[in-house]
């Protein structure tokens, strides 16, 4: 293995692990030193991967969305599914796996932008380049169902977009101190299942 792709290698590891430890322990409570430790990365070590912990945060913020993202992009090009559909289907399988993790944990996103959104210039910006691509993805699923005839056409398919993510964001603070998974269900269902579609005249 070259000397490249060891330092590639080890950055993914401390971003994997950092990823981790943030979502159970917050911006203030995820130390470097331990995020090294569980890694077997000596502590000197860390400024050859990264310029600070804000630094780091801010990769790890990316690190933890990408993975959302090719999701969702993966159905939405699923030539299978129209726009909506693909949508549903997605929010449908993240409440599934929620469930199963004991509803911890919530988003990273969302957790982060409460706790550092307002006092780190370079995690905010991350973190709002995270909710811009992930919102636009959705953006573009429901432009294309306004096309296809399953979704109102009389809101823009970008705030409809933001209504989703902000709304999903809610839901998932919710959810952890009902320990249930009741307010992400009603949140798609509100908005994919009535609130997005198509008003029929009386």
């Amino acid at each position: 293995m070259t000397k490249t792709a060891r330092i590639r290698l080890k950055r993914e590891k401390l971003l994997d692990q950092g990823v981790q430890m943030l979502m159970e322990q917050g911006y203030h409570g995820t130390g470097l030193k331990d995020v090294l430790e569980t890694v077997g990365i000596p502590k000197g070590s860390f400024y050859h991967y990264f310029a600070s912990k804000e630094a780091f945060v801010a990769e790890a913020i990316s690190h933890y969305i990408d993975p959302f993202i090719q999701r969702l992009d993966a159905y939405i090009q699923d030539p299978q599914l129209d726009g909506l559909t693909a949508i549903r289907r997605y929010y449908a399988e993240l409440i599934c796996e929620v469930e199963q993790g004991g509803f911890k944990g919530g988003c990273l996103l969302g957790n982060l932008m409460g706790e550092v959104g307002d006092t780190s210039e370079l995690c905010r910006h991350s973190l709002k380049v995270a909710v811009d691509h992930y919102r636009d993805i959705q953006k573009s699923a429901l432009f294309r169902a306004q096309q296809e005839g399953a979704v109102r056409n009389d809101l823009n398919a970008e705030c409809m977009a933001d209504l989703l993510v902000d709304n999903w964001q809610g839901a998932l603070l919710r959810m952890k101190i009902e320990q249930s998974v009741q307010p992400l269900q009603q949140c798609m269902q509100v908005l994919l299942d009535d609130y997005f579609l198509p008003k029929i005249p009386k």
